[in-house]
């Protein structure tokens, strides 16, 4: 069994683990018949994702978080317009998807996000009521 034996930078250990992130909601939308498109480069765009049906597309952005009391949003991602922003906790089994939003902070429990398990059809059932 193959095993890492090089050490990596925690910041270089982050990037792996955001990017994991986006190929797992990549997945899950391919899995509902979107195409998904990943930008070569990703600054000052604030895309992470862009979505299409054929005709429409959509620019989604992802963020990890670690969950605390209180929590609130910080958006960074003004003035670029996205279309929806999934925010993943790091250290739970859940996440949150929105419209995306232009106000500076939003709290954690906003009447327009749509929290869901980290699970595929959790995840597509809160994406479809946006």
């Amino acid at each position: 069994m193959p095993v890492r034996k090089t050490t990596i930078l925690a910041a270089t250990h982050q990037t792996l683990k955001n990017i994991a992130v986006e190929s797992l909601i990549a997945s899950w939308l391919m899995h509902d018949g979107w195409q998904v498109f990943r930008p070569m480069l990703d600054h000052a765009h604030k895309t992470d994702l862009l979505i299409s049906d054929g005709p429409h597309f959509h620019r989604i952005q992802v963020k990890t978080f670690e969950k605390k009391k209180g929590q609130e949003f910080t958006n960074c991602w003004s003035p670029c317009p996205v279309d929806y922003v999934v925010f993943m906790v790091r250290n739970g089994n859940w996440g949150v998807i929105t419209p995306g939003f232009t106000e500076k902070r939003r709290p954690i429990d906003h009447k327009e996000h749509r929290k869901f398990e980290k699970k595929k059809r959790d995840f597509l059932c809160a994406f479809h009521q946006i």
